[in-house]
C-alpha cells in the first residue's frame, strides 16, 4: 500500500488554538501535533508569536496553529500587538479551539473574548483545559455560561480526553479532499568498494520538499521584522523591545522557483547572560531549527557592526553544516556605507576564513530597501551547498594541486596522496585516500579546502575534508 502524499500547508484545514494567557493552549497544541514543538512553562504569556503545525488526527493532516493569550490592552504595548495577530489568525481559521482554565473558572477575560468569537462568524469548539481529577469535569459544566455549546473536558498536560476532542474536531471540519499518491522513495547509499576504488560516486538529488531557512541572530537585530518584510504582513510581533520572539516561528512562502520554509528564531547571546529558564529553551529552540535548516541568514545589526557574538554565532552555522547569508539589516542608517562594508568585509575576512566568500547582503527590513536580493542569494547558497563535482574533475585538480605544493614531511615520511571523492553534499564532502593520509597537518588540509573552494566555485558554504588511510596488506603477516 502507497503512503498518501501529504497536502500542502496551505491546503490543510486550519484550527486555531486560542484563549487567555495561561490556560495551556501552548501544551495542547504539542499535544495535537505530537511533540514538543512549542515553548512551555508556568510563566503568563510565553507564546508571543502565532505558531503553526501539522497534526495526524486519525489519518487526517489538520493545520494546527498556536496563538498569543488574548488580552485586552491598547494597541501600541507589546500585549496589544499579540492580541490583535491572534485576532488575525482567528478570522483565517476553519475552527477555532477556545481554551479555558477549567480549575480557574469562568473569568470576565474569558466571557469577554467568548462574546467576541460569537460575532466573528468562525465555527467555535469550547475546550475545558486542566479538567484531570474529581473535580475537573465538574468545573468544565460551568463553560456552558459562555454560550459557546458543550464544552470539551480534556487535560492537555495528562493526555487526558483527548481522543475525544480529536474526533470532535474532525466533525467539525470541512470533508476530506482526495490526495494523490506519493512515489515510493530510493535510498541512497556510497559502499566502501567504490570510494575505494576510486569508481564515479553519482550523488542524489536534492530532496524534495520546501527550501527551509533559519533567520538568527542576536537579539534587537530585526529578525521578525525581516520576517514580516519577506511575508509582506505584520505576521511576527515586533517593537524595539530586545528579545520579543521567545521561540521558533516557521511559516511558508513563495517565490519564482518554488516554496520556501522560513523559520525565525530567538536571539542567540552569550552563554553567561542567560540565566533564565525561558531563555535557555528559546536558545535550545533556536539552535534546533538550525540544525533543521538548510540556509542560514544571520541577521546582524549593521548600524553596531560586527560583534564577537556575530562571529560566534556564524562558527556555530559552519560547525553544523549549513550554508549561511549575511545579512547586514538596518543599512538605512548607516552614515558612511562604503567604510562600514570595507570594515565588516575585513572584519569577516580575518575571523570566518573557514567560511571565505560568505555572500553578503544589505538592506532594511523596516523599509523594505534591498530585501529583494536577499531570497536570490539564498538560492545561490543552497546551490553551492548543494553542489556535486565529477571525481574526475575532482582527481585532476588534485594531482595538480599535488604538484604546486607537495604534501609535507611527517616523522621524516612523506606522506603519499592516491586521490579524492565527493562522497555527499549538503555540505560538499570529500574523502582524500593515501598512505597515512590521516596525519596530514592541518594547514595543509586548509590549502587543500581553498583549493576546492577557488577552483570549483564554492564560496561561503562548510567543506568537509575526511582523510582515510590505506592498509598495508602485510602489515599484519610474519
Amino acid at each position: 500500500m502507497r503512503p498518501v502524499a501529504p497536502l500542502p500547508a496551505s491546503d490543510l484545514p486550519t484550527v486555531v488554538i486560542a484563549g487567555r494567557p495561561n490556560v495551556g493552549k501552548s501544551t495542547l497544541f504539542n499535544r495535537l501535533v505530537g511533540r514538543r514543538q512549542a515553548i512551555v512553562a508556568d510563566t503568563p504569556g510565553v507564546t508571543r508569536d502565532r505558531k503553526e503545525g501539522q497534526a495526524v488526527l486519525f489519518g487526517r493532516a489538520v493545520r494546527v496553529i498556536d496563538t498569543a493569550g488574548l488580552e485586552e490592552a491598547a494597541p501600541d504595548t507589546l500585549y496589544g500587538r499579540m492580541r490583535v495577530s491572534s485576532e488575525h489568525a482567528v478570522t483565517a481559521a476553519d475552527l477555532v479551539l477556545f481554551c479555558i482554565d477549567a480549575r480557574a473558572g469562568i473569568t470576565p477575560v474569558d466571557a469577554h473574548f467568548a462574546a467576541w468569537l460569537r460575532r466573528q462568524n468562525r465555527p467555535v469548539m469550547l475546550v475545558a483545559n486542566k479538567t484531570e481529577g474529581r473535580e475537573g469535569a465538574a468545573a468544565a459544566m460551568e463553560a456552558f455560561s459562555l454560550g459557546l455549546g458543550t464544552p470539551v473536558a480534556i487535560s492537555a498536560e495528562h493526555g487526558e480526553g483527548l481522543s475525544d476532542l480529536m474526533s470532535e474536531i474532525l466533525d467539525r471540519l470541512p470533508p476530506e479532499p482526495e490526495s494523490p499518491a506519493a512515489e515510493d522513495e530510493e535510498e541512497f547509499f556510497v559502499s566502501e568498494e567504490a570510494m575505494e576504488e576510486g569508481q564515479e560516486v553519482v550523488l542524489p538529488p536534492r530532496p524534495p520538499g520546501p527550501l527551509r531557512i533559519a533567520i538568527v541572530g542576536r537579539p534587537n537585530a530585526g529578525k521578525s521584522t525581516l520576517m514580516n518584510c519577506l511575508l509582506g504582513e505584520e505576521r511576527m510581533i515586533t517593537g524595539p523591545e530586545p528579545g520579543l520572539t521567545r521561540d521558533s516561528i516557521a511559516v511558508r512562502l513563495h517565490d519564482e522557483h518554488g516554496e520556501i520554509e522560513v523559520v525565525d528564531t530567538a536571539g542567540l547571546r552569550k552563554k553567561a547572560r542567560i540565566a533564565e529558564h525561558l531563555e535557555k529553551m528559546s536558545v535550545s529552540a533556536s539552535i534546533e531549527a538550525l540544525k533543521m535548516a538548510e540556509v542560514a541568514i544571520l541577521v546582524i545589526d549593521a548600524t553596531l557592526g560586527v560583534h564577537e557574538q556575530d562571529l560566534q554565532i556564524a562558527r556555530l552555522i559552519e560547525r553544523e553544516g549549513r550554508a549561511c547569508i549575511l545579512a547586514l539589516n538596518k543599512w538605512d542608517a548607516v552614515e558612511d556605507r562604503t567604510k562600514t562594508r570595507q570594515e565588516i568585509a575585513d572584519r569577516i575576512e580575518i575571523s570566518l576564513a573557514q567560511m571565505r566568500g560568505i555572500p553578503v547582503v544589505a538592506f532594511s527590513a523596516r523599509t523594505g530597501a534591498g530585501v529583494h536580493k536577499l531570497l536570490p542569494a539564498v538560492r545561490f547558497a543552497s546551490e553551492v551547498w548543494n553542489a556535486r563535482v565529477p571525481t574526475g574533475e575532482l582527481n585532476r585538480w588534485f594531482s595538480e594541486a599535488l604538484e604546486r605544493h607537495a604534501p609535507p614531511l611527517v616523522n621524516g615520511r612523506r606522506l603519499k596522496l592516491r586521490y579524492v571523492t565527493q562522497v555527499k553534499s549538503r555540505p560538499p564532502t570529500f574523502v582524500l585516500f593515501g598512505t597515512r593520509a590521516e596525519l596530514l597537518p592541518d594547514d595543509y588540509r586548509r590549502y587543500l579546502v581553498n583549493g576546492l573552494r577557488e577552483t570549483f566555485s564554492l564560496p561561503g558554504t562548510p567543506i568537509r575534508l575526511q582523510m582515510r588511510g590505506t592498509k598495508n596488506p602485510y602489515a599484519d603477516k610474519d
